[in-house]
């Protein structure tokens, strides 16, 4: 199915309405954990705009359900209301040369509020799904989120979901490919001291410092052409200039689209910090975020989705779709063997920076391919 002449009005009748739902979305603090704020502005929308059965779960997660009994197959499209930045207050927001600056205007922001307003065409128009369908606007998302509102939809649900397709990121992208992680606080403990009386007592930081050195000589594993990465992301530690260091911290994480090189990056990262406890120091290792590689699949449904989606892109966004790996909802349905994809919704730029902004033009295009895409699960 493909976009039709009702579909196009529809798209074009909404276009100022979505820009006005980003901006009022936009600045509602949302750090992954805490979206209460948002995740009430967008239950209240929901109802307001004729839903019938809305909640939220204990993961935070805002649940439309559409055509839903007891045991019928479960399509799930969902947006993820939390962003990057860990703000309690109102986000800065200022309009400038078409494009919305605000931190996480476009992830996820911007996704979110196409997928709401399509979501609604089928729903006003009481098109019938072929399946039963869960709208979705999902929490926990971004970093030490670990995926929670995904994990617990897919948890809940299990085996009667049979696609998901999480919106986020750029237009003309496909996540075919699941990167997964290992997330940790490394905290090394010495005896410490006087920087001059207890000269000689090993340094927490010179350990630490040590052992990133020796993290980052590592060869990462290679299969096929599979990506594997590490990083030291924050280090932390010590009490002043003249104290030998008792304690320091780092956050390290290394990915890979492989499960089996993933597997193998734990093994030589616990085989270092075995070594560094063998010296006599303290180690503590703290699993902060796990995300799962793709599990085993069908080939047969999942080319299936991923096509479908590359047609729509390429009808509307008018380009071949860009297929590439990723770290997103889609990762967790994925290791339990569900066709999830990832696809975008808008197009954006600076993302995950304090000057992250929407190409605010993007937003028609996106809710035209997010129509035109959704209609395939419609008797239209």
């Amino acid at each position: 199915m493909a976009i039709n002449q009702a579909m196009e009005r529809y798209a074009k009748d909404c276009s100022e309405e979505v820009k006005k739902l980003v901006r009022d979305m936009c600045v509602i603090p949302a750090p992954s954990h805490h979206e209460e704020k948002r995740v009430a502005f967008v239950k209240d929308w929901m109802e307001k705009n004729g839903a019938q059965g809305v909640y939220v779960d204990d993961a935070l997660n805002v649940i439309w359900p559409y055509n839903v009994t007891e045991d019928n197959d479960l399509i799930v499209f969902m947006a993820h209301t939390d962003v990057v930045f860990p703000d309690t207050e109102p986000l800065p927001f200022y309009e400038a040369d078409g494009n919305y600056y605000c931190p996480g205007a476009g992830d996820d922001t911007a996704n979110l509020a196409n997928l709401l307003v399509a979501s609604r065409f089928f729903v006003q128009n009481r098109l019938k799904p072929k399946t039963g369908i869960l709208f979705v606007a999902n929490s926990c998302e971004e970093g030490l989120g670990n995926l929670k509102g995904s994990r617990k939809i897919i948890d809940t649900f299990g085996s009667r979901v049979k696609e998901l397709i999480t919106i986020d990121g750029n237009l003309g992208t496909v996540l075919t490919r699941a990167v997964g992680s290992h997330r940790y606080r490394v905290t090394v403990r010495t005896e410490g001291g006087h920087s001059y009386g207890a000269f000689g007592n090993r340094n927490a930081i010179r350990c630490l410092a040590s052992m990133i050195e020796t993290l980052y000589s590592i060869k990462v594993p290679q299969n096929s052409d599979s990506k594997t990465t590490y990083n030291v992301g924050t280090v932390s530690g010590g009490t002043s200039v003249n104290t030998i260091a008792q304690e320091a911290q780092m956050l390290f994480e290394y990915r890979s689209d492989d499960k089996d090189c993933l597997a193998k990056m734990k093994d030589m990262f616990e085989k270092i910090v075995d070594a560094y406890r063998a010296t006599g120091i303290e180690v503590d290792v703290e699993l902060l975020g796990e995300r799962p590689c793709g599990g085993e699949l069908d080939p047969v449904a999942y080319n299936a989705l991923i096509e479908r989606a590359a047609e729509s892109m390429k009808r509307i966004v008018g380009a071949e779709a860009v297929f590439r790996p990723g770290s997103t909802d889609a990762n967790y349905p994925l290791s339990k063997g569900i066709p999830a994809i990832c696809v975008g919704g808008s197009n954006s730029y600076g993302c995950h920076t304090r000057e992250e902004y929407l190409v605010v033009e993007s937003l028609y295009v996106g809710a035209r391919f997010l129509l035109d895409f959704m209609s395939d699960y419609f008797e239209i």
